[in-house]
Parts: C-alpha cells; sequence; structure tokens
C-alpha cells in the first residue's frame, strides 16, 4: 500500500490543472503478448506466479507490451493535464480527484511493469533494454513531479486522506495494530503468569532459569502474535523468515562474543553454581547476585555497588558460592602474651564461644594451640554457625573474646621484639 501510494502522490504532483482529455490508441505491442499477462486487472500476486515460468524471449515482447500500457495511461493522463491548462475554467476539484484515480490506475500498471522488467533482467535480459525501459519510467516520473502545482499537491492529498482505499485505510490498518499490539500485551502477559506457576512446580529449578524461561515465554507470545497480526493484514511475512535466516549467519559472526556470553549464561541457568540472592567471588569481584540476563551478570558489593560482569568471564573463571551451604565455619585467631596461662585462655575462650547463641553445637567448635609466633601464643577458634549469621558471629566473638579476655588478666600482646646489648670490654 505504501509503495503504491508513493507513486500515486508522485504523478498527483505533476498535476497543472483541471482536465478532461480524449483516451488515448491502445499500444499495438499488447497483441504480440498473451492476453492473460497483459490484462491490467490482474492481481499482483497472479502476475508474480505467472511470471516465475516465463523464459527471456518470453519476457521480451511482455515488457515492451507493458511499456505500451503504461504509455497509454501516461498519455491520458498527459492529454487531460493538457486540457486543464488550456481551459483554466474547469479546474474544479473533481477534475483534480479525476485525474488523481487515473494516476493511481496507472501506479498499479507501473508495478507490473517494473516486476516485468526485473524479471526480464535476471532471467538475462538484454541490458540496454531494460536500461531503457527503465529509464522511460523514472523520466515520467521526475517530470510530472517537476511540473507539479501546489494546488494539484493539496488537493490529491486531502482527497487521498478521505478515500476508503487511501488514508482511511492506513488509519484503519494502524488502529488495527496499535489494538492488536494491546491484546498481544495482555495475552503474552497472561501466558507468562501461567508459565511461572507452571514452571514454579519444576523441583530444583533455579530462580535465574526460571526468570529466563518466563521471559523467553512472554517475548516469543508477542513475536508470533506480530506475525499473525501482519499476515492478516496482507503483509507478506515469508520474507521475513528469510531476511532473519540470512541475518542470523552473518550476525553470528558479528557477535561472537554476545554469542558467547550467551553460551555462558544458558549454562550458568542449567548448571546452577549459584541463584538469585547467593553472595559469590567472581572474577576478582565478590556480591551478592542481583539478576543473571542471557548476556550478563548483575551483582550488588556489600557497599551497595552494582558491577555487571560479562557471563563469558563469570563461566571461564573460579566461582565460589557462599551460600552453597546451610553451615559455614568461622575462622578466628587469638593470641595471648608468652607470661600467661595456656589453660586458662583455652577455658576463655571455650566458654566464650559456648555462651554465644549462634554457635552450633554440631559440628563442635575447633579450638587449640596453633603456633608460638614471635610476639604471642597464638590459638585457633573455629565455630560453625548458619550461613547467614557469618558475620555477626565473627564480629561478635571477636568483640566478646577482648572483653574475657580482659577480665581474665590474660594479655593481648601487640608486636614487640626484644633488644639485648651485650658490653665487651675494650
Amino acid at each position: 500500500m505504501s509503495g503504491l501510494f508513493a507513486v500515486l502522490l508522485v504523478g498527483l504532483l505533476s498535476i497543472s490543472g483541471p482536465a478532461f482529455a480524449q483516451d488515448a490508441e491502445p499500444d499495438k505491442s499488447v497483441v504480440s503478448a498473451p492476453a492473460e499477462l497483459v490484462d491490467p486487472a490482474i492481481s499482483t500476486e497472479v502476475f508474480a506466479y505467472r511470471l516465475i515460468p516465463l523464459t527471456k524471449d518470453e519476457l521480451d515482447p511482455l515488457a515492451t507490451a507493458w511499456l505500451g500500457i503504461v504509455q497509454s495511461k501516461t498519455t491520458e493522463i498527459s492529454a487531460r493535464q493538457v486540457a486543464l491548462l488550456e481551459d483554466p475554467s474547469a479546474a474544479t476539484d473533481a477534475a483534480y480527484q479525476a485525474i488523481a484515480r487515473m494516476v493511481e490506475e496507472r501506479a498499479g500498471l507501473f508495478e507490473h511493469f517494473t516486476m516485468t522488467v526485473n524479471a526480464f533482467e535476471s532471467k538475462g535480459g538484454d541490458a540496454a533494454l531494460v536500461a531503457e525501459l527503465r529509464a522511460y519510467r523514472d523520466s515520467v516520473l521526475f517530470y510530472e513531479t517537476l511540473l507539479a502545482s501546489p494546488k494539484a499537491i493539496a488537493i490529491a492529498f486531502f482527497s487521498w486522506l478521505t478515500r476508503s482505499d487511501g488514508g482511511l485505510a492506513i488509519a484503519k490498518d494502524l488502529g488495527v495494530v496499535i489494538l492488536a499490539f494491546v491484546a498481544l500485551l495482555f495475552v503474552s502477559r497472561s501466558a507468562r503468569g501461567l508459565a511461572r506457576r507452571w514452571i514454579g512446580r519444576v523441583p530444583n529449578m533455579s530462580r535465574l532459569l526460571e526468570a529466563f524461561l518466563v521471559g523467553a515465554v512472554f517475548w516469543l507470545v508477542i513475536a508470533v502474535g506480530l506475525l499473525f497480526v501482519l499476515a492478516a493484514l496482507g503483509v507478506n511475512v515469508t520474507p521475513l523468515f528469510a531476511m532473519i535466516g540470512g541475518a542470523s549467519f552473518i550476525l553470528a559472526f558479528a557477535f561472537q562474543d554476545t554469542l558467547g556470553n550467551l553460551a555462558s549464561g544458558l549454562m550458568i541457568m542449567i548448571n546452577r553454581p549459584f541463584d538469585e540472592g547467593d553472595y559469590v567471588l567472581v572474577g576478582g569481584v565478590g556480591g551478592t547476585v542481583r539478576s543473571v540476563s542471557v548476556v550478563a551478570t548483575t551483582v550488588n558489593t556489600p557497599d551497595n555497588q552494582v558491577i555487571v560482569i560479562p557471563n563469558k568471564n563469570v563461566w571461564g573463571n573460579v566461582i565460589t558460592n557462599v551460600n552453597a551451604s546451610e553451615t559455614r565455619r568461622v575462622d578466628l585467631v587469638f593470641g595471648i602474651s608468652y607470661e600467661d596461662s595456656i589453660p586458662d585462655a583455652l577455658r576463655v575462650i571455650e566458654d566464650t564461644v559456648k555462651a554465644h547463641p549462634l554457635v552450633l553445637a554440631e559440628p563442635e567448635p575447633v579450638i587449640r594451640v596453633h603456633e608460638l609466633a614471635a610476639s604471642s601464643v597464638n590459638f585457633v577458634c573455629r565455630p560453625w554457625t548458619k550461613t547467614a549469621d557469618y558475620w555477626t558471629v565473627y564480629w561478635d566473638l571477636t568483640h566478646r573474646m577482648k572483653v574475657a579476655f580482659c577480665e581474665a588478666g590474660i594479655s593481648i600482646p601487640y608486636p614487640q621484639q626484644d633488644v639485648h646489648i651485650r658490653m665487651t670490654e675494650a
């Protein structure tokens, strides 16, 4: 429709006055072509299929025949335009609209003419003849546009807007598209809700994979629905599939890194090394996983920075999932002075650890003398707690141990060095 409208406007721009004229004599070359293929009333779809089996030799007279048809219609339009110039008193809106209808009819004829010339060229037709035929079409449109009058433009445009097969048809199609898109949004959201409920029943499925599948259902419903709407409006969607197939082959090379991230994202969702809400260490970054798209993983650091990591860098590195287990061991080291009692220190550490309400009884905490360091005797303290309570236990025990050592009279030495000076007689 848009192509025909463009040709219609170009032709209408050339109108410089109202017209009535004699019909031109039909071109004699039409007789040399099959009657069913030179019928101006033949539909574009039927005409396209009938062109397929024709050979170069059969298309040659057919192209010449269609040249005669469009020339005859152009002669008729030109005669009416000349009549308008010679008799300005006949410049009525009805005369302009009559020429507008003629130009639109010729637009359909030009479409068949162009299809014939293209088929003739693709099957090895004479290049000089092809150039001559196309030059005629381009010249007609160019000079009609050059001679266009402002009044003709305005009348043609407003006439087209009010016609049922012109502006009103496009407005109707736009309305259908808008309503269909709103309906598709409703249907796709409903499908997304149903998919979320159905996928939620699948055991051991990560939230990341669930979110990906639900989103895929949403966009798939919209894409398929749009194709059905376009097909219902008469748009040929077959070339879209061919275009997508060819473009996907090219894009596969152009977006190799993106495809690598996509494959890595799918591996993360399927193998589930972590899930949404887990605290992970990966690629030198530690944070809570907020989301995983098809190309990147988004994490929030403890200081609330948002870091986006390409999935290829995530899957290709060592992944540490802090939240993978329900319990976690807290590793602490406490030092006492060499002058303090080791048994007293062990008792204080054990009592402090057992008194903490978040420390688990099983597994039993490990408390041992670990190292005779340069400035202190170091003890390891390794209690177990729930993963969510890790930092609470870590900070609480550090605080309580300092207080308990002070109450028991046990010192916590700071790094120091003894210097011995030996005096010798000269």
